[in-house]
């Protein structure tokens, strides 16, 4: 029994001493790669701007008094001219009448003093009165004309503030919500003075800041690019923008203002950019993403995210060599754009980056390099 039980164990041995004397060879195996071809990549960043009519003026009461009537519906387009409010117009009513009849009154004065000027004037020429009296005369006449004068005056002014009961759209465009209602006292403190907002809105305005670098950047690559100084209307720079919820707006829009100094306070400076919006899609005070191109970088090598590693701040590729074996390399990153980051150091035009497959790839193993056409997929959606 023993000798059977020996002779089993020997033979086991045997075997597995066999299978450890061959060595499996795994043969190379195909590996996506994505090869490096450098290319001129126009970098853009992104500043959040807010949207302004291309025209937004307040509507306000010139006149103190009660709202008797609006005639219009909040939100809707309106049409230079169009009656919006009517404040109370019986104190100017009676502030008209009460100036027709001093105009009235100096209109008789006048009258009265011409009369006796006529009367005067012959009989100083005869001197059957004298020069006092004549003097006297045409000075009377003369005050009569500067009180009608003024008395006419007044009576414009009242007919201006009866005028300004009727409050009128200044623009075509869109009006909003209404600030105040019938029966409110307006034109002063408490009550709103603005009280309402119309809106022209084919073309809209939407301002943003750039900081003081920001915007040397961007100067200083437009300056080199087009040969010219920085001017107002001499700038054509052309921006997209991204809204809330990113999408890109349809319309292309174009810096058309610059301000004069840098906010001191802020450290910025406020851009403006004009973008059509036939639909009236955009409104006033939106919220939205300026995308500007800064700058562009020639012979950029591009890497796709993806395919980068970091590590306490130390970023790094795989990359295949000319013997098709990995090896790590340590890169330098610098800006990214969609689905890719230009590598500052480390790699050059050619080489080839593991594109798939990160996890099964090891430094020194021997691979077969397919290159692979990478595609952003968020670009892409």
């Amino acid at each position: 029994m023993k000798i059977n039980f020996l002779f089993i164990a020997l033979s086991l041995s045997l075997v597995f001493s066999c299978k450890e004397d061959k060595e499996i060879v795994i043969p190379p195996q195909e590996i996506d790669v994505f090869q490096i071809i450098p290319k001129t990549v126009p970098i853009y960043e992104e500043f959040v701007g807010q949207v302004y009519g291309e025209k937004d003026i307040p509507i306000r009461a010139r006149v103190e008094g009660f709202l008797e009537e609006i005639h219009f519906d909040e939100g809707t387009r309106v049409l230079k001219g169009d009656l919006l409010y009517v404040v109370d117009p019986a104190p100017f009513y009676e502030a008209v009448v009460t100036k027709q009849s001093m105009v009235a009154q100096a209109n008789t004065m006048l009258i009265q003093t011409e009369s006796d000027l006529k009367r005067i004037k012959p009989l100083a020429e005869m001197d059957a009165v004298s020069m006092r009296e004549l003097d006297m005369a045409q000075a009377q006449r003369d005050a009569a004309i500067s009180s009608l004068e003024a008395a006419n005056a007044e009576l414009n002014i009242a007919e201006i503030n009866l005028g300004y009961t009727r409050i009128l759209s200044p623009i075509n465009g869109i009006i909003g919500k209404t600030l105040a209602r019938e029966g409110e006292f307006v034109g002063k403190d408490p009550n709103p003075v603005i009280l309402n907002t119309v809106s022209k809105i084919n073309m809209v305005r939407v301002q943003f800041f750039l900081s003081e670098n920001e915007y040397l950047r961007a100067a200083k690559t437009y300056v080199e690019k087009h040969n010219r100084s920085i001017q107002k209307n001499d700038v054509d720079i052309k921006v997209e923008l991204i809204l809330s919820d990113a999408s890109v707006f349809d319309h292309e829009g174009k810096i058309d203002f610059i301000d004069r100094n840098i906010d001191p306070t802020t450290g910025t400076i406020l851009l403006q950019a004009t973008f059509p919006n036939p639909n009236g899609i955009l409104r006033p005070g939106q919220f939205a993403r300026v995308k500007v191109k800064v700058k562009d970088v020639k012979d950029a090598i591009l890497v796709p995210q993806k395919c980068i590693s970091e590590l306490q701040g130390q970023y790094s590729v795989l990359r295949v060599n000319s013997e098709n074996k990995v090896e790590i390399v340590q890169v330098k990153v610098g800006e990214k754009v969609p689905g890719f980051t230009i590598i500052k150091e480390g790699l050059k035009s050619g080489d080839k980056i593991i594109l798939e497959g990160l996890q099964k790839a090891k430094p020194g193993m021997e691979v077969i390099p397919q290159v692979t056409e990478y595609k952003n997929k968020t670009n892409d959606q």
